[in-house]
């Protein structure tokens, strides 16, 4: 199971090839895509569609043999983004030997240290002419060979390195891509190596949204192969779990709903974030559509369940001190419910004994996270969404090491039990 997880990561490298790839599987698995700029139409038991949004974030749904009012919903959120350097505008800067370099800023929190002295690509999108102004065109790129590194400073111009260096993100991070070697390459070297991969021509090209990918590929490791190492297990390792439940479970009596964010490592404040109407106003055409109402919709919400999958901290054996003493959550030990007093999280008892049942009926060990007092944490998905649609919910996720590192580590074990757990949680029948 979890080599469909690496091909995945692999094919990943950014949100937009995300959600390609998960819009790519379920219309493998029956699942039509719907345009949500036309009526939904009738909506009947066991239809099943998907919409995407900004080509960034996508919403599937799978309808319920009970009626959303009397049923509600089960909804299980990730997120599609993951921390990186996006290529700014006019991002040639040519340097002395004729090297040029590309300028870049940071998208979200990255460990800036961990993207140095490693092969890097570039993977997004690329925005073309279309029929008319407002009709351009999108084309997804991913350039599936290492193009460029950052690269540190040799020790011997800074012998303090190894005690902390402070990073500038406009000045250290600045990526390598070539050397020069004919002038008509002169400020054009980007666009010819975007018009070369996508076959097309400068003239083209409007715009893009283009990031920063490792190029090394995910892989297991371990004595037993039992650890996952890869970029952006924060958080694609929960939307393919989550896609995986989705495929797996039977036909529902509750409507199940797979909703992947864009733009969670940016405060989610988008049309495409977790902060956006979007998904409520898709929950309320649906039950629209199946010849219901604002009450109707009302009930719905308040006879569902949201499953927040973000993953957490996993203990790490070399800094015990920055953990909870009782609450530190370890590889291998199954997926793990998130709490915390000031709220960041939208567990509470209840919704976390919802999940913990789930977990202890599907056969998978069920473990708690809680941040040390004296080290702030950060927030998710789960108290976003709940603050504009006011669902019952708990925040949980799988525990990797590295959070946030072009690199991270999880566990195999863990990425299992989870697809299970979300499975019982989609198979769970109505309590209406």
């Amino acid at each position: 199971m979890h080599s469909r997880l690496l091909t995945f990561l692999d094919n990943s490298p950014v949100n937009f090839l995300a959600v390609k790839n998960i819009a790519d599987i379920l219309t493998r698995a029956g699942y039509r895509q719907a345009d949500p700029r036309l009526p939904l139409g009738q909506i009947a038991p066991g239809d099943r569609f998907y919409v995407t949004k900004n080509d960034s974030s996508i919403y599937a749904f799978h309808i319920g043999t009970h009626p959303l009012s009397q049923a509600g919903f089960r909804m299980i959120c990730a997120h599609s983004d993951s921390p990186t350097f996006r290529i700014k505008p006019n991002a040639e800067m040519l340097s002395e030997g004729g090297l040029v370099r590309l300028n870049t800023e940071v998208y979200g929190g990255p460990i800036l240290s961990t993207w140095f002295d490693r092969p890097l690509t570039i993977a997004g999108r690329v925005i073309v002419r279309g029929a008319n102004a407002m009709t351009p065109q999108t084309l997804l790129l991913h350039v599936q060979r290492p193009i460029m590194q950052i690269s540190n400073l040799a020790i011997h111009f800074n012998r303090q390195v190894n005690d902390g260096v402070k990073l500038s993100k406009q000045k250290d991070t600045l990526p390598i891509l070539a050397i020069v070697t004919d002038e008509l390459e002169k400020g054009n070297m980007l666009i010819r190596l975007i018009c070369s991969e996508l076959n097309i021509q400068p003239s083209d090209i409007l715009d893009f949204d283009l990031y920063l990918a490792d190029a090394t590929p995910a892989c297991t490791f371990g004595i037993h192969d039992e650890f996952i190492s890869s970029g952006r297990l924060d958080d694609l390792e929960m939307c393919h779990a989550g896609m995986e439940a989705l495929l797996a479970s039977a036909q529902p009596e509750v409507t199940k709903v797979l909703a992947i964010f864009d733009n969670e490592e940016t405060g989610s404040q988008t049309k495409q974030g977790a902060a956006s109407p979007f998904l409520a106003s898709m929950l309320r055409r649906i039950v629209s559509a199946q010849g219901g109402n604002e009450e109707s919709f009302c009930q719905a919400v308040e006879r569902a369940f949201m499953v927040s999958a973000d993953n957490a901290h996993a203990w790490h054996p070399n800094y015990s001190e920055k953990y909870d003493p009782t609450n530190h959550p370890v590889l291998g030990g199954g997926p793990v419910i998130k709490f915390n007093a000031a709220q960041k999280y939208a567990s509470d008892a209840v919704s976390a004994a919802v999940f913990a049942e789930i977990c202890r009926e599907a056969g998978v060990p069920c473990q708690r996270f809680v941040n040390h007092s004296d080290v702030a944490g950060g927030s998710t998905l789960g108290n976003i969404l709940a603050s504009s649609l006011p669902l019952s919910g708990v925040d949980m996720g799988n525990a990797i090491l590295a959070m946030h590192s072009c690199r991270e580590t999880g566990s195999v074990a863990d990425y299992e039990y989870c697809v299970k757990a979300f499975t019982k949680f989609y198979n769970e029948p109505c309590t209406c």
